[in-house]
């Protein structure tokens, strides 16, 4: 019997977002599992910055400069991709959050401001799907590859405040699916997408939702950790194992997937 193969070395990925703090740390993992990283963003900097990190840290790593909501922007990154390393094996959709004018938490959501309720779901969903098509279709040609989505509690439970949000994720558990099915009939068994569900985390976007300027917990965050069965917020890094084992071949009979990385909070009734 033939055992599984976790190992990842040499494979290039592109993680969309790969210099906030959950699409570092994916980008982190895959670094330290030998994969070449492309960061790929729309600040220069950010993203210089982030591969060099890469780099200093012992990989392989260069920074694609573009927006997930440009066609143009992510096919000339994709070439330029391709001229330096030849292929692309996995891509990491990590892009995405919230904006704040789309919240609701203390106003009717009758009032919600649609053009922010527009702008946070394409920065999600379509944020997603254009570069699942442009560098999905490299994949394609080699019938081979993994995408992992980043999903979301949001898109199964319903969590006040954040519709626009909620509703661009459970559409990419959706998307997820659909390309799943979709890709294994036209491309076969190599070429896979998942997608993972990360329960609480605390990054740069919601930290003032979770917590106070003395440091004290946010009434929401402590509602959160009570429906929290391991009673924390997560450590992204705790996002690599899941999205390795995504991108690796002992995944390979895996793919329409939604895999939460939650502390059990999907899991708990409340009960």
């Amino acid at each position: 019997m033939a055992t599984v193969s976790f190992d990842l070395r040499g494979r290039v990925a592109v993680v969309t977002g790969g210099y906030g703090v959950l699409g570092g740390a994916m980008a982190d993992g895959l670094a330290a599992a030998g994969v070449k990283v492309a960061v790929l963003g729309r600040s220069r900097e950010a993203a210089l910055e982030k591969a060099d990190a890469l780099r200093r840290g012992g990989a392989e790593a260069m920074a694609l400069v573009a927006s997930v909501l440009d066609q143009a922007q992510l096919r000339l990154a994709r070439e330029e991709l391709l001229a330096a390393w030849g292929q692309v094996d996995v891509l990491v959709n990590a892009a995405g959050g919230n904006v704040a004018a789309a919240r609701t938490d203390h106003t009717p959501v009758f009032a919600l401001a649609l053009p922010a309720f527009d702008e946070v779901v394409r920065l999600n969903l379509h944020g997603t799907v254009y570069p699942t098509l442009v560098f999905g279709e490299a994949m394609a040609r080699r019938k081979k590859g993994s995408v992992v989505n980043v999903s979301s509690m949001a898109a199964v439970l319903a969590l006040s405040g954040v519709l626009g949000y909620s509703v661009a994720k459970a559409a990419i558990e959706s998307f997820t699916r659909w390309m799943a099915v979709d890709l294994a009939r036209r491309c076969g068994e190599g070429l896979r997408v998942n997608a993972v569900a990360p329960g609480f985390f605390i990054g740069r976007q919601n930290r003032a939702v979770l917590v106070q300027p003395d440091g004290s917990l946010t009434d929401r965050a402590r509602r959160i950790l009570a429906r929290t069965p391991m009673g924390r917020f997560g450590d992204p890094a705790e996002l690599q194992g899941a999205v390795l084992w995504l991108c690796s071949d002992a995944a390979s009979f895996v793919t329409g997937a939604v895999i939460p990385v939650d502390g059990g909070f999907s899991a708990d009734s409340g009960i």
